[in-house]
């Protein structure tokens, strides 16, 4: 493009009599395009923190990886000499511990009971290498489980948990019942349940309803007690160096060990959800994009608008000997200005808003609802430039229509337009 073209392009942007500021539908075309880019990156800044948000909240109390056995009981028998082999899997892999998930029903000596979630875990103490993040958020006792007794008998409850029952740490015993290893009465054919009463140490507290409602952590042993285990295991939990080595890994084991163990990476232990969000995502991507969609007619009417203003100008140019495609550049030249002004502008007011909603939390949520105080924004680099590269794009597309029929004007009607 020469000088002289963009020169054109620039002086059929501006306002007539001379003045230097933009002409108002150009200002209107550009105010098209702020506001468009700048929803995407606020809105698609808001969904990526509500799901780092959500997904660091799920994985507080979820490993990276589960290896599991395929199997009627779901047990897994002789789980040290396998912990061992996942162990040498270094670098990928970096701590490997033993668990114990299954349910009871607990009481704490009233009338009320319910079911919950039990899972047994090694007891925190110096030198252990947490595979989870669920010994960070105890807000009373700790994930020691030692009891007055001096022994590990104690169990830590979620706090919703605990405030149903009505419990205090270091003073309370809570009862829990289990189906046991599946044995059958003789008599009746029910399962023959097990009983273990065990004290208050703890509560702890996530944010995420579904830890904080259902769940009873205590340790290994206890947990195989109660299940009727023995010295078997539900299956063992594994950390990684990133999550984002987890589906890796967990495809490794699987080969490293062999049938019938399989494993699960976190991506797969909350698929649907992780797919919701997802999926979330893209409508909210698509429905806002159509904002930018909208400012591209306001460049289309625009450069049309010009086309019949200057029409006898164009042709007085054609008559001067100026190519048809040194027309369509003059053109091509308003609509990428009225992009690039409006998708820069734009993307500094959505950076700027972004960065404000979320360090001065703007917007306040009630965390007993939402179990977060004020909307996350978390905004991506590569979200950021996809936003920025189909903004560009779509003011490059809508100045193809008009820059074609400007370029089409036959120099003596054009002149004679009036």
């Amino acid at each position: 493009m020469t000088k002289l073209e963009f020169a054109i392009a620039w002086r059929y942007l501006r306002s007539r009599r001379g003045s230097r500021l933009l002409s108002l539908i150009s200002v209107i075309a550009i105010g098209g395009v702020i506001v468009g880019v700048s929803a995407l990156i606020v809105i698609i800044g808001v969904m990526n923190g509500l799901q780092s948000d959500l997904r660091d909240k799920i994985l507080i109390g979820s490993p990276d990886i589960r290896v599991l056995t395929y199997g009627e009981d779901m047990a897994m028998s002789g789980w040290q000499k396998e912990r061992d082999r996942v162990r040498r899997m270094k670098p990928a892999v970096v701590a490997v511990s033993p668990f114990v998930h299954s349910q009871a029903i607990i009481s704490s000596g009233h009338q009320y009971k319910e079911g919950v979630f039990f899972m047994g875990i090694e007891p925190d103490e110096p030198g252990l290498n947490p595979v989870t993040r669920i010994r960070t958020t105890a807000r009373a006792g700790n994930f020691t489980f030692g009891t007055t007794d001096g022994k590990r008998r104690g169990v830590v409850l979620g706090i919703r948990l605990a405030e149903r029952l009505n419990v205090t740490p270091g003073i309370d015993t809570v009862t829990m019942l289990s189906a046991g290893n599946g044995k059958m009465d003789p008599v009746t054919g029910a399962p023959l349940p097990h009983m273990e009463r065990f004290e208050v140490t703890g509560i702890f507290e996530t944010g995420m309803y579904e830890y904080d409602d259902h769940y009873v952590f205590m340790s290994l042993a206890s947990a195989q007690q109660l299940a009727e285990l023995g010295d078997a295991v539900t299956g063992l939990e594994v950390l990684t160096r990133t999550r984002a080595d987890a589906p890796t890994t967990a495809r490794a084991i699987e080969d490293t060990l062999g049938f019938p163990y399989r494993t699960e990476d976190w991506q797969a232990q909350n698929s649907s959800l992780f797919h919701a969000l997802k999926l979330e995502k893209f409508g909210m991507t698509f429905i806002l994009l159509l904002i930018v969609l909208v400012a591209a007619f306001n460049i289309v009417s625009t450069l049309t608008m010009v086309v019949t203003d200057k029409t006898r100008e164009i042709g007085i140019l054609r008559a001067m000997g100026m190519p048809a495609r040194s027309i369509r550049r003059i053109f091509f030249a308003q609509g990428v200005v009225i992009g690039i002004v409006g998708t820069l502008a734009g993307l500094m007011l959505g950076l700027f808003a972004s960065v404000v909603i979320d360090r001065y939390k703007l917007i306040a949520l009630d965390p007993s609802v939402y179990f977060i105080d004020h909307l996350p924004v978390a905004t991506q680099a590569l979200d950021v430039a996809m936003i920025v590269l189909a903004s560009l794009l779509i003011a490059a597309l809508a100045t193809l229509y008009p820059s074609r029929q400007a370029a089409r004007l036959f120099p003596v009607e054009a002149i004679r337009h009036e």
